[in-house]
């Protein structure tokens, strides 16, 4: 995983999401979810484009079915932009990099 990805855990996710004071991406994901290995490269290509502008992070649904739950993740991967803690938009499945580019630009 790129270095400017944040592994989501229980012990940091109110920390790095829900207090962050710049937009956060989430990709809730699986590792045995093809179509989350297929969305993995265009979450670190964007990583980098919007390096200090947006956070992205990783939420292994496997691992944190909790937290996974209390947003309602019924599908993965699912990718959710959080502002000022709170969920603003989402997006299910895999897309083309265009549609995620769509989707964090609409909500800056």
């Amino acid at each position: 995983m790129a270095n400017n990805i944040v592994t989501l855990t229980s012990e940091n996710f109110e920390r790095e999401v829900l207090q962050s004071d710049i937009p956060v991406v989430v990709d809730f994901w699986a590792a045995w979810c093809g179509p989350c290995r297929m969305v993995a490269p265009v979450i670190e290509e964007l990583a980098q484009e919007y390096a200090g502008r947006v956070k992205f992070a990783k939420l292994n649904v496997d691992d944190y079915g909790d937290i996974a739950y209390t947003f309602r993740i019924m599908s993965i991967p699912t990718i959710m932009l959080f502002k000022n803690g709170q969920v603003v938009d989402k997006i299910i499945g895999a897309r083309p990099k265009s549609d995620f580019v769509n989707f964090i630009n609409r909500n800056l």
